[in-house]
């Protein structure tokens, strides 16, 4: 995964309140979770979540789904793994060799 992408996201992640937002619509699962529904579960004015909604949708970490009147916000478990890889893939590479058994 691209190093700008990873920093995107980690930088949209960075902000407490779109962490609580990305949190809520990961436990949400794959189907997400109704704009409305998630304004109401978190108390957040819906001018607020929306620009951190953007913030969310333009890192890759949700996308929007319309249907009908109904305005679903769905996790991108994708790039949520995507970011974990990222930050996982040289895990402990650089260790000393005096270090290992």
């Amino acid at each position: 995964m691209d190093l700008d992408v990873v920093a995107k996201a980690l930088k949209e992640l960075g902000h407490p309140t779109r962490l609580c937002v990305y949190k809520h619509l990961v436990k949400a699962g794959y189907d997400g979770l109704p704009v409305g529904k998630l304004q109401e579960e978190l108390g957040i004015p819906g001018s607020t979540l929306s620009h951190h909604i953007s913030g969310l949708v333009s890192a890759g970490l949700i996308k929007q789904l319309r249907d009908g009147r109904t305005l679903y916000c769905v996790p991108q478990y994708d790039m949520l793994n995507g970011v974990i890889g990222f930050l996982q893939d040289e895990c402990c590479s650089a260790t000393s060799s005096r270090h290992k058994s």
